[in-house]
């Protein structure tokens, strides 16, 4: 039987502007409206593994609320025939206001919504035995109660099965106690440079991905942005080269990072070749304006 995954997360509303520098505390800059595009760290996640493979190598647990976000949810999934497996009417979806600078560097304004508010409920129809790896993100950790929930869930997975865990702008948020279950057997760590400091004090990057490696026994991947990734496992550190693609903007780069290695794992590469289809995809995301493949 082929590997699959189960992406767990958010799927979100991401309202795009371009601004010419993003403004200072108490300054007025205005911006250009690009678009509005369903996004959110899962939903990304599970874009790149369904454009890589197809989608019935994933699956994608994601609420879909009531309001007008779920509403523009809804209508995407539908759309782009992604099943909607848990419908919940307790709250509206989350949004953000994303501001992209001509760099392509983007900054987050978010609105949470029904994400957060994750129950032990939401788990009875899914049969967690049917996966070989998970996908969860900082952005849910965050939230005690939902991560609560989750990890309580993800313990239940059967022997051997990954989780990879997108650590997200948000780690400084998530309490050490959090991380500390997070940080078990396992776990597959994905990070960038700014977020690995959180998750070990070590000062240099090797030193970080060693502590944590000591940690997981599972490869500690770090993004280096153009430079490529950092990969860290049993057989020692080594840069895995990125690709220079013009940007367009750097929304779902990371998302989509996490997405090409949990491909390229679910088809049976090696880790260094799952980290190359890694970069080889997010550098195609971040060439266009929306942040799912």
């Amino acid at each position: 039987m082929a590997s699959k995954s189960l992406i767990l997360g958010a799927a979100f509303v991401d309202v795009v502007m371009n601004v010419a520098q993003m403004p200072q505390s108490g300054g007025d800059v205005t911006a250009e409206f690009k678009s509005n595009n369903v996004g959110g760290c899962a939903f990304n996640v599970y874009g790149a593994i369904a454009y890589q493979l197809g989608k019935t190598s994933t699956d994608l647990l994601v609420p879909v609320g009531e309001g007008q976000y779920a509403n523009i949810i809804q209508q995407t999934m539908n759309k782009k025939r992604i099943p909607v497996i848990l419908h919940e009417k307790s709250f509206d979806n989350g949004w953000d206001m994303c501001l992209v600078e001509p760099s392509g560097e983007r900054t987050f304004i978010t609105v949470p919504g029904i994400e957060q508010h994750w129950e032990e409920q939401w788990f009875e129809n899914v049969n967690l035995s049917d996966y070989d790896y998970f996908y969860i993100s900082g952005y849910e950790i965050e939230n005690p109660q939902a991560a609560r929930v989750l990890l309580n869930s993800l313990a239940k997975r059967k022997p051997g099965a990954r989780v990879l865990f997108d650590a997200s702008p948000r780690i400084s948020h998530i309490s050490s106690d959090i991380l500390s279950k997070i940080l078990k057997a396992d776990t597959i760590v994905n990070a960038n440079v700014d977020e690995i400091s959180y998750l070990s004090p070590k000062g240099t990057l090797e030193e970080q991905a060693v502590d944590i490696y000591q940690q997981t026994q599972a490869p500690v991947i770090i993004t280096l942005g153009a430079k490529g990734t950092y990969l860290y496992d049993a057989d020692g550190g080594r840069l895995i080269p990125g690709e220079q693609v013009d940007v367009v903007n750097t929304i779902g780069a990371g998302d989509t990072h996490c997405g090409g290695v949990l491909a390229g794992l679910q088809e049976g590469m090696t880790i260094d070749d799952a980290v190359k289809l890694g970069n080889h995809l997010s550098a195609q995301v971040i060439q266009q304006e929306g942040g799912s493949l």
